[in-house]
């Protein structure tokens, strides 16, 4: 991880103009620490997760899945390629929680930013 990529993060959540910038810029932030190579935010739809914003070079067969709570109700999944600490993952999607509940209803479209 970069010196402080949580800092880096917060500070997204805080200066972006509404959320699905805050989420872009998430993913940014996370695919760019070291060991990380891909960054993504799957939204619960009627249809299932659906992928939303997404930044780096995917690689499931690395992939770490957090669950995404707004309030005990699953409203999203951070998943992360690459080496990544359990705990920071889960902490970053606890801190953006609100934002993916509040993330645009896709329809089912693919995500392109």
């Amino acid at each position: 991880m970069s010196s402080d990529p949580v800092a880096a993060i917060e500070s997204a959540l805080a200066d972006a103009p509404d959320a699905d910038e805050a989420l872009r810029e998430t993913v940014r932030i996370l695919a760019e620490q070291p060991g990380i190579d891909w960054a993504g935010i799957a939204f619960v739809e009627t249809t299932g997760l659906v992928l939303g914003p997404a930044a780096g070079s995917p690689d499931e067969a690395r992939r770490t899945l957090a669950t995404v709570c707004y309030k005990d109700e699953t409203v999203g999944e951070l998943r992360v390629d690459g080496d990544v600490d359990r705990a920071f993952l889960e902490s970053v999607a606890e801190r953006i929680s609100a934002h993916v509940l509040l993330g645009w209803d896709t329809a089912g479209e693919t995500w392109d930013p």
